[in-house]
């Protein structure tokens, strides 16, 4: 009997030494990269309500040949107090649904000068302090950055969008060798369509050879008021005021 114990015992230890060579890691853990394709800026202009969708196609060149796509579908709403409600979706192919992307939303309040940033892994949101913007000011064309970038301007007329006229604007910036890390000139190019009436891009293309092309249209479904609840906390969220507790500590 003690045999056979002794036998299982040195088995097993056996068994347990295997294991353990096997998991054993052969290199260190590897950071993954996560990057951020913002879609168009739309500022909260009050009197110019709208509901539609932001969508972000990019395009990536494989070394060797080919491409790779993915794409994004986003809520975009402003009401006429200039209430912005935006989504933010991680990108996937084409055929997955949107709505299983959809990781946060937020809601921009110029009256309240509120952010209220919502997670659903967690259904939390966050109140944070807003200023909100009324104003671009546009880059200068000519030499900046000490010399080493170049802006041109070119004008592309006009066009009607989903209904909507838009005056276009392609910008070329020229970036000398080593700038960034370049042993090349590297040149970018971006083109807008902007509609005055609504005060913002309706579509931007932008052209970068480290990052591919990024196309991004808002297509704009209704200009009527938008349902006001759209912009209220979901029920079941809990609710951090970030606010609330800075006043607390004053």
């Amino acid at each position: 009997m003690r045999q056979i114990a002794t036998l299982l015992v040195v088995a097993l230890a056996t068994c347990a030494s295997s294991l353990q060579a096997q998991s054993a890691p052969t290199r260190g853990p590897d950071g993954s990269t996560r990057s951020t394709t913002p879609g168009i800026d739309v500022l909260p202009y009050p009197n110019r309500p709208f509901s539609g969708t932001d969508t972000i196609v990019r395009t990536r060149v494989i070394e060797g040949g080919g491409t790779i796509t993915t794409s994004l579908t986003a809520k975009v709403v402003r009401d006429s107090q200039g209430r912005l409600y935006r989504e933010r979706h991680s990108f996937a192919t084409a055929d997955v649904d949107p709505q299983k992307t959809l990781y946060e939303f937020t809601v921009f309040d110029p009256i309240s000068h509120t952010r209220t940033i919502c997670t659903l892994a967690t259904r939390q949101c966050t109140v944070t302090n807003y200023h909100p913007q009324f104003s671009y000011r546009m880059q200068p064309t000519g030499a900046f950055d000490k010399g080493k970038r170049f802006l041109a301007r070119e004008d592309l007329g006009q066009q009607s969008i989903g209904g909507l006229p838009t005056t276009g604007t392609r910008e070329i910036t020229t970036i000398s060798p080593g700038t960034v890390g370049n042993d090349k000139e590297i040149t970018l190019s971006r083109e807008f369509w902007y509609s005055p009436d609504l005060q913002t891009n309706l579509t931007v293309t932008r052209k970068d050879p480290s990052e591919g092309t990024v196309d991004i249209h808002l297509n704009v479904l209704s200009r009527d008021e938008p349902d006001p609840s759209i912009f209220a906390i979901p029920s079941g969220y809990a609710v951090h005021n970030e606010l609330q507790t800075a006043a607390a500590f004053e």
